[in-house]
């Protein structure tokens, strides 16, 4: 079959930009991951990690669409009533595991983050970059399930979807190290960036348990639209950069009011 008829080109087009879309998360994810790894060898880790990854996620892609009738097919339900009703299939367990797995990454960095003092006198060791690697491959995987699926609803052309997710590879290897250097000047946006991510695990969790058709106390549960979900990240950016500029005003107009009385109050202002 011809990759370059002009109905694969803009299906291509199309599915570079779903990655893009669907990619953002992901990147997050891997530029704030790849900073447990040693400094000398994060740059590394990110690129091996997304490699390896775009090979993962283009074999599941084959597998996918080789057994997505199974991939569908209930592996077991519980039935307790009105209490809890769900049926679990594998798909949904991925994403509800996925979803647990990164609040359980973003709880554990936000308490970091609170104990960072403690931290810097005792000199937290790094963990290792195989370690980091395999976390960045194993939550890529996760993430890869839906645009996977998500593209498989456009074409079924597996050489025009492993194009799409290759050229997706590629921007995400270009774009970490610049995301990684923004955090790294910007550190008041890690904070920023690790409620993103626990955000991205409430949707994961919303959608697993609409996969799993879960119920709790006669509720069903209901994904999270795309819609909803970037309204609360605008909300989330919005607030931080109006805060940001809020508290850098009050510190401007505290120092303004030190230095008419003088240098020794001016020099009193703590600058943590």
């Amino acid at each position: 079959m011809d990759l370059f008829t002009l109905d694969n080109l803009f299906t291509l087009a199309m599915l570079v930009l779903l990655q893009a879309v669907l990619g953002f998360d992901n990147l997050l994810y891997i530029s704030l991951e790849s900073k447990r790894a040693p400094a000398e060898s994060q740059a590394t880790v990110r690129r091996l990690g997304i490699g390896i990854a775009v090979a993962l996620r283009i074999g599941m892609l084959f597998l996918l669409m080789s057994l997505i009738d199974s991939f569908q097919q209930p592996l077991f339900s519980i039935d307790l009533g009105n209490a809890l009703q769900c049926e679990f299939n594998l798909h949904a367990l991925i994403v509800l595991l996925g979803g647990v797995l990164i609040i359980y990454t973003a709880t554990k960095e936000v308490l970091h983050m609170m104990t960072l003092e403690e931290d810097e006198h005792h000199g937290k060791k790094p963990a290792s970059a195989a370690g980091v690697i395999l976390w960045i491959v194993l939550m890529n995987a996760v993430f890869s399930v839906d645009s996977i699926l998500s593209a498989m609803a456009l074409t079924d052309v597996f050489l025009v979807m492993a194009t799409a997710i290759m050229i997706g590879g590629a921007l995400m290897i270009w774009l970490a190290d610049r995301v990684s250097e923004f955090l790294h000047k910007n550190r008041m946006y890690e904070v920023l960036g690790l409620f993103i991510l626990f955000v991205v695990g409430i949707m994961l969790l919303g959608e697993g348990g609409h996969l799993a058709h879960l119920e709790l106390a006669g509720y069903p549960i209901h994904p999270m639209s795309k819609a909803t979900f970037y309204f609360v990240i605008g909300v989330l950016v919005l607030t931080d950069i109006v805060q940001t500029r809020y508290k850098k005003k009050l510190l401007l107009r505290k120092q303004a009011l030190l230095a008419q009385r003088g240098p020794a109050a001016t020099a009193s202002i703590p600058t943590g």
